[in-house]
């Protein structure tokens, strides 16, 4: 089975740095097959005899906190999930990159995308949110993208359970996992 692990908050403003020769080794370190990386913002693609996101993410947070990170947070999307996200996302989205931000909001397993909708702040006329596949699509207006309200989703409780990738990002790993 192919699966893409998404690591929280590693080399953003030069915090949590951590190489990806070592984030590499560590997963392999860990029993995980084929591991490669995208871009240096903890995209680790790989495969794995193990099957389940929750299992795959308790083993992979253990091998982070032991070996890199003290406190690592990773949400685990399997091929097909991935495929979904990417294949059954809202009309149009990615579609008009000059005038939206587009993002998506990756959920660990233990939470419902759905349920978080209703809880988001949305600024009228700049934000929307669009729920599927066990994420959630935002867009915002990019000539307001500083009223956003995306910014507020930080100091929520779940915000800590899930993990954010631009559009082109998600594409690009989409791609990435189908070629291998």
């Amino acid at each position: 089975m192919r699966y893409l692990a998404l690591l929280r908050g590693i080399n953003v403003g030069g915090n949590n740095i951590v190489k990806m020769t070592e984030l590499r080794a560590c997963f392999e370190c860990a029993g995980l097959k084929n591991v490669t990386t995208y871009i240096q913002s903890g995209n680790v693609l790989f495969e794995s005899q193990i099957r389940g996101a929750a299992k795959l993410t308790r083993t992979i947070e253990q091998a982070l906190s032991e070996q890199l990170l003290k406190a690592a947070q990773v949400v685990v999307v399997s091929q097909e999930q991935l495929e979904s996200v990417v294949t059954k996302a809202p009309t149009a989205f990615g579609a008009e990159p000059e005038k939206y931000r587009y993002d998506v909001i990756f959920v660990k397993e233990h939470l419902c995308a759905r349920e978080l909708v209703p809880s988001i702040s949305l600024k009228e006329g700049v934000d929307e949110a669009f729920e599927g596949n066990g994420v959630l699509y935002f867009r915002r207006l990019i000539s307001r993208a500083s009223q956003s309200h995306l910014t507020k989703l930080i100091s929520t409780p779940a915000y800590k359970s899930m993990t954010v990738r631009n559009w082109s990002t998600t594409a690009k790993l989409h791609e990435l996992m189908s070629d291998r």
